[in-house]
């Protein structure tokens, strides 16, 4: 079983990411982003990663504070005319430099830059959750088509090597038939956060670190759920949740039977998703992690590690919508994606309210 899985493992490294290929870009060329918002995210996690894109750069900067303007401006080489305050936001239509605008602000926000952008005749890449309704998706969809600009939504495990590789092995049935998936996702929230504001966030840990657990559950199948049943346990005396839900129990019932089992928590650490099929399992803990992803498979009656060769999922996130906008390409993780998930959690929280499953082909 050893050998077995290390030789699966080495052909996926080098295989796994043909689906994502586009075509061979010109060297040199690169497109330029514009980051709009610079929190930690943007600061830390997106911004030092254009260092090592092949088809990207950073060229812009938006932020609504003059000292993270001059700051990150200073450190990455943005120039002063290419640093905008969110009043003149819009002013990006006239700039040559910004072929992409990424988003990264509070999710009340998604909508209105993101329209906004495409309006400016730029492609759009949006953090997800996408927008707070699937009202504000289809606004966002309907924006980038009519102005003939690719969206794509921040889904970065769909780039990172051991999530595809738990794709590919669950989808063709590696470990047998796929019976159930659990995906368990949640940290402590602390106090004082944007996201624990629900005018800013749209929801609690559902429309926040719940979105691992139920995108995992719709990649690791590759299909849709037909119905959804889900339970809230939320102390609202804690003043973190006053507004917002903490706890989330949700299960997903697909076409082919498969039962997805999953939590999405503000209160307690999870991180990880497991594929239970009638001949053993495959689990990612952590799964879906910015770094240190593990993986192990069970079959034949023995557990072992996967090792992938490294990759970096957050460059070739950025390099693949550079790569769609240059050759017409549809992101794989499209606006259409982000949709589907807002359907999705609108149904979970209409379970929650009403205390029933929600049929989904009736919702």
């Amino acid at each position: 079983m050893a050998a077995m899985t290390r030789r699966t493992a080495l052909a996926a490294g080098s295989a796994m990411f043909a689906s994502v290929a586009i075509a061979r870009i010109p060297p040199g060329r690169k497109l330029g982003y514009a980051m709009v918002g610079l929190g930690s995210y943007a600061t830390n996690q997106i911004m030092p990663q254009f260092k090592d894109c092949a088809s990207s750069k950073l060229v812009a900067l938006v932020s609504g504070t003059p000292e993270k303007l001059h700051r990150y401006g200073a450190q990455y080489g943005v120039p002063a005319k290419n640093r905008y305050a969110y009043a003149d936001f819009d002013r990006i239509r006239d700039n040559p430099d910004i072929d992409i605008v990424y988003v990264t602000l509070p999710n009340s926000m998604h909508r209105a830059y993101s329209v906004r952008a495409s309006q400016a005749g730029k492609h759009v890449m949006c953090e997800k959750p996408m927008a707070i309704s699937s009202a504000e998706c289809a606004e966002m969809i309907a924006a980038a088509q009519s102005a003939g600009k690719k969206l794509m939504i921040g889904y970065r495990s769909h780039f990172e090597p051991y999530n595809r590789h738990a794709i590919d092995l669950a989808r063709r049935g590696f470990v047998g038939r796929t019976k159930i998936i659990t995906a368990e996702h949640g940290f402590t929230a602390q106090p004082g956060q944007w996201r624990l504001d629900r005018a800013m966030s749209g929801g609690g840990s559902m429309m926040d670190i719940g979105i691992y657990s139920l995108n995992a559950a719709r990649y690791l199948t590759g299909e849709e759920p037909v119905a959804v049943t889900a339970i809230e346990s939320t102390d609202h005396s804690d003043p973190r949740f006053r507004s917002v839900e903490d706890r989330v129990d949700f299960i997903l019932r697909f076409p082919s039977g498969v039962l997805a089992n999953c939590v999405s928590s503000y209160s307690s650490g999870h991180n990880g998703y497991r594929v239970i099929g009638g001949e053993g399992w495959i689990d990612l803990e952590p799964a879906t992690s910015y770094e240190g992803q593990k993986m192990r498979i069970n079959k034949d009656g023995a557990t072992h590690p996967v090792v992938l060769p490294p990759f970096n999922m957050f460059v070739a996130q950025l390099d693949h919508l550079s790569q769609c906008a240059m050759t017409g390409a549809e992101p794989i993780v499209s606006g259409e994606e982000g949709l589907r998930d807002l359907v999705l959690i609108e149904a979970i929280y209409r379970s929650m309210r009403e205390g029933r499953t929600v049929d989904l082909a009736r919702a």
